[in-house]
């Protein structure tokens, strides 16, 4: 934002700016850890959920069939 008086450029200015991108870029770093966290949830469930279906079809494939007969 240049002005028609130039002044020089003051601690507090930068301070004053720098405080400015810290605070939004906070606010994009909590918008994001919140997806994170339920990226990270949905993908664990889904492993969870994958892994009880190959188990289960894996001690189906080889579980053994007894008859028993009476004589």
């Amino acid at each position: 934002m240049p002005s028609s008086k130039t002044r020089p450029i003051t601690r507090a200015d930068i301070e004053a700016k720098l405080e400015e991108i810290r605070r939004s870029a906070d606010a994009g770093a909590d918008a994001a850890k919140g997806a994170g966290t339920a990226i990270g949830i949905g993908a664990l469930v889904l492993a969870l959920v994958i892994a009880y279906v190959l188990g289960r079809r894996k001690g189906r494939k080889r579980s053994t069939i007894v008859e028993v007969r009476r004589l």
